[in-house]
């Protein structure tokens, strides 16, 4: 955790591993997500495909991007998710060009018990370590924050 789903349309050529790159530094800079732990999506699409208001970017000359990301509840504070939110538009801007100001942002927060990884379900705390580390938004048992 966390996951991050990354769409793009620009008109020139952007790299989904550079996209990739900047979504997973600004996890790790502003919610201070294990860069080891984060899995990121990014999926490039035409521009002649995402329409805003009926025409397409390509006709409003202008990028645009939607991500969306997927962090443990009460893992992050209001003011880091909003850095967060200012700094992936940011970061996007530079990579992709102009942006349309019909671009988004989504934080999902899910319950440390409401997903699993590497084959195993999560489950809430079982022992008081993992109450004592989930009380510090460290729900994964480890001193990192997910």
């Amino acid at each position: 955790m966390p996951i991050i789903t990354v769409r793009y349309a620009t008109s020139h050529e952007v790299r989904p591993e550079d996209v990739a790159s900047a979504a997973s530094a600004a996890s790790t800079s502003f919610l201070r997500k294990r860069a080891d732990l984060t899995a990121v999506i990014a999926e490039p699409v035409d521009q002649s495909r995402w329409f805003i208001a009926g025409n397409s970017l390509a006709e409003h000359a202008l990028a645009s991007f939607w991500l969306e990301i997927r962090i443990v509840e009460g893992t992050s504070t209001k003011e880091e998710r909003e850095r967060f939110i200012t700094g992936i538009f940011e970061a996007m801007g530079q990579l992709l060009g102009p942006l349309h100001h019909e671009s988004y942002v989504h934080v999902h927060e899910v319950r440390t018990d409401a997903y699993g990884f590497g084959g195993a379900r999560r489950s809430g705390a079982s022992s008081r370590r993992d109450r004592s580390l989930q009380s510090l938004g460290r729900a994964d048992g480890v001193s990192g924050a997910i």
